[in-house]
């Protein structure tokens, strides 16, 4: 099960956001970004992938992930 959106996102200052628009974006992309994850990993391994290889698949995605505020290489 994928947990819930947290409570508060902390800020890089590790304050909470409190903009409410913000909050608004993040409780969205993460509803949306939870559904389509349970899609893709049942997808997988109802296809016949390995379900810790799956896992392990998507974790990888999520450890690839480099940071918009990097300068480009």
């Amino acid at each position: 099960m994928i947990p819930q959106p947290p409570s508060i996102w902390p800020g890089e200052d590790g304050a909470p956001l409190s903009c409410r628009d913000k909050l608004k974006v993040l409780q969205e992309n993460h509803s949306e970004l939870a559904q389509m994850l349970r899609d893709t990993f049942e997808d997988a391994i109802l296809i016949g992938v390995d379900e810790a290889a799956m896992r392990g698949i998507l974790a990888g995605m999520i450890q690839g992930l480099e940071s918009p505020k990097r300068a480009p290489r």
